[in-house]
């Protein structure tokens, strides 16, 4: 059981008890790994929670100078087992790997997917060549990508691997170039959008440009192709946040086709799950040699069908 106290601070005075936790455990943790709005309210009815040394309800108003005690009941841990999953290698040395990431595969196990995943299917293929820095639960992943976005993504097979690639990601240094159907059509050929991501006020599994507590994320796109009611387009990564190009267009008025998180709930394109949009460049210093290395996905199937609808339609 690990325990945690907070002494409350002028800023969050009036807040929820269950949305402070929610932000508070966020700012300490990779967006990723933050644990839901509703894993503290259940906290919170087992009596894991208490205010000044009493239990207190989800909905109790915080005031300057409570001081706020968490316990979290020691996770239960699931073995992670190696999958023979085919994978798609667009690049593979004795440092690390470039996988094609199909579309609903999610990169690493989590509550309710802890077979399946990206991270089953490197472990059979690299046995135990997997860089260890990101936990049992995360071997050799340096970064990730959403279960719907299909693309490069790379995976390192040691620790030293591991520190400089990431290093690179921190730095904004990795080229990441993805291409994306959104829908109507965008005005501008190319723009940048500058707008801080944060978990969304109300909806905690959601990202937004309008939190309250943000971090700095940029995103230039650029128009490949207009159809009646969509547009083609390309966009290059400065920072990479948690769904970041799906925030961003969405926030200009042109969500991801099939993105019925931050789109329309209704696809027009019956088959069609989740956002249209594919990890196609991936580029980075290796960490060894000191070479630029470029890796290039190819569109998946889907992705070209869905072009060549719209193209018919134009």
């Amino acid at each position: 059981m690990k325990q945690e106290t907070f002494e409350i601070e002028a800023e969050y005075e009036g807040e929820r008890l269950d949305k402070y936790l929610s932000v508070i455990f966020e700012q300490s943790k990779t967006s990723s790994n933050a644990p839901s709005r509703s894993f503290f309210q259940k906290l919170i009815r087992d009596g894991h929670v208490k205010v000044n040394d009493s239990i207190a309800k989800a909905n109790y108003r915080l005031r300057m100078d409570d001081l706020v005690c968490v316990e979290i009941p020691d996770a239960v841990e699931t073995p992670i087992l190696p999958e023979d999953i085919p994978l798609d290698i667009l690049y593979e040395d004795d440092d690390l790997l470039v996988v094609n990431k199909p579309k609903g595969m999610v990169v690493h196990p989590s509550a309710g997917h802890y077979s399946g995943t990206l991270v089953n299917a490197i472990m059979f293929h690299c046995k135990d060549s997997l860089s260890g820095i990101n936990g049992e639960i995360r071997p050799g992943i340096v970064h990730r990508i959403d279960m719907d976005t299909t693309g490069s993504l790379i995976v390192c097979k040691n620790d030293e691997s591991h520190v400089k690639i990431a290093e690179q990601i921190k730095e904004h240094s990795v080229n990441r170039r993805y291409r994306g159907i959104v829908y109507g059509v965008v005005k501008d050929d190319e723009g940048t959008i500058n707008a801080p991501i944060g978990r969304h006020p109300i909806d905690r599994k959601k990202m937004s440009t309008h939190a309250k507590q943000s971090r700095h994320a940029v995103t230039h796109y650029k128009v490949l192709e207009r159809f009646g009611n969509y547009t083609y387009i390309q966009c290059k990564l400065e920072t990479g946040r948690t769904h970041q190009i799906r925030v961003h267009m969405s926030s200009i008025g042109h969500p991801l086709l099939g993105d019925q998180v931050y789109g329309p709930k209704k696809c027009p394109f019956p088959g069609l799950t989740g956002q249209t949009l594919h990890a196609k460049t991936l580029g980075f210093i290796h960490p060894r040699s000191g070479e630029y290395i470029e890796v290039d996905a190819p569109i998946p199937e889907y992705f070209n069908n869905l072009l060549d609808i719209l193209r018919k339609k134009a």
